[in-house]
């Protein structure tokens, strides 16, 4: 049996977002959840309220996005649709692009791309056309277990701090 087609999250952002993260594609806890980074030992909430100084991990996903949206934050991925079994990254087929591009246009303000991890770095064929800097930071995924969480903690304060989001 063929794994289904999987399709992705909404983007994340208010015509404000200064800083855009750009993820791979939900894990199936995240889907499944229908919430950004909702795999508990993914990193992402929990650095993000390090670097905010909030406990942003602990509170409601809706009261999160909120939060994100605020402070300049924009979240979404590089893929709309794809095939996979489980979460790895490794797994995606007949990946469907999203469209980058559209959601910059109505971004005025955005500084920054930034790509969460190896896979979605891969779009910055795409993501440098776009006419805003772009970086690579590394993954929150709980399989970039290489990284230890201050590491990634550090790399991430510097893209927010070098871009007034921290």
């Amino acid at each position: 049996v063929a794994d289904p087609l999987l399709q992705g999250l909404a983007p994340v952002a208010s015509p404000q977002a200064r800083l855009l993260v750009l993820g791979s594609f939900p894990s199936v806890a995240s889907l499944q959840a229908q919430q950004y980074y909702g795999h508990p030992r993914n990193q992402f909430w929990p650095l993000l309220g390090d670097l905010w100084g909030v406990p942003l991990a602990a509170w409601p996903y809706d009261e999160r996005l909120r939060w994100v949206r605020a402070h300049g934050l924009g979240v979404w991925d590089v893929y709309a649709s794809c095939h996979r079994p489980g979460s790895l990254d490794a797994d995606i087929s007949d990946a469907e692009p999203n469209d980058l591009p559209g959601l910059v246009a109505r971004l005025p303000r955005l500084a920054l791309i930034a790509h969460n991890g190896s896979e979605s770095a891969r779009a910055m064929r795409v993501t440098r056309t776009l006419g805003v800097p772009v970086c690579r930071l590394p993954s929150t995924s709980p399989a970039n277990a290489s990284w230890s969480f201050e590491r990634k903690l550090a790399a991430w304060r510097e893209a927010f701090a070098a871009h007034g989001l921290a």
